[in-house]
């Protein structure tokens, strides 16, 4: 049987974007903090697909948790991972989860309840293949949060997790996707 978990890592580790990204993110002293979502889902897919590993990808989404609910303090967390990570080719998307319930609503039209924890955010993220995490701790040890497994991912089956998303969103991510990776399977909506 194959060990998902540990293929993951593997290729995670021979994209040398996102294992800069691991090596540098302990210098922003977030705490608690998961790498994931897109970055990671459509590394893999490149991997699977034989693509430059850094093929379609728009940003490394690094997500933390923080009570202190301003956006002053997230935005000097911004700032300093402007800094470190000003040299990647990619983008630094970071954003404090305990804050998204203050925007969610202005970018998607709709409220959402506060997370309480990371792990509660990735449970409502798009789809099954990007509903995931990545940390690896300051002695390499890693921890791989992906709450709907990792058969949708590594088998490229997109799939809705409707726990907080719409129809809408769901196929507007599908679209962009299907260009770049056309051997993703879609499942539809209604399924």
């Amino acid at each position: 049987m194959i060990n998902r978990e540990s293929t993951l890592k593997k290729i995670i580790m021979i994209n040398p974007v996102l294992e800069t990204a691991f090596q540098r993110v302990h210098d922003l002293g977030l705490g608690d903090y998961y790498i994931g979502a897109g970055c990671i889902t459509q590394t893999v897919w490149n991997h699977l697909c034989g693509n430059d590993l850094l093929y379609g990808i728009g940003d490394i989404d690094i997500i933390y948790y923080d009570t202190d609910l301003s956006y002053s303090k997230e935005n000097a967390f911004v700032e300093k991972a402007s800094e470190l990570f000003h040299d990647l080719p990619i983008k630094i998307d970071l954003k404090n989860q305990g804050r998204v319930h203050l925007w969610y609503q202005k970018h998607f039209g709709y409220p959402i309840q506060p997370y309480r924890t990371l792990e509660e955010a990735i449970d409502t993220w798009p789809t099954t293949a990007t509903a995931l995490g990545v940390s690896r701790g300051l002695n390499s040890e890693w921890k791989v949060y992906a709450p709907y497994g990792l058969n949708d991912l590594f088998g490229m089956i997109i799939r809705p997790n409707k726990v907080q998303i719409t129809k809408e969103i769901y196929y507007k991510k599908v679209s962009k996707w299907i260009i770049k990776w056309p051997q993703l399977e879609i499942i539809p909506w209604s399924h």
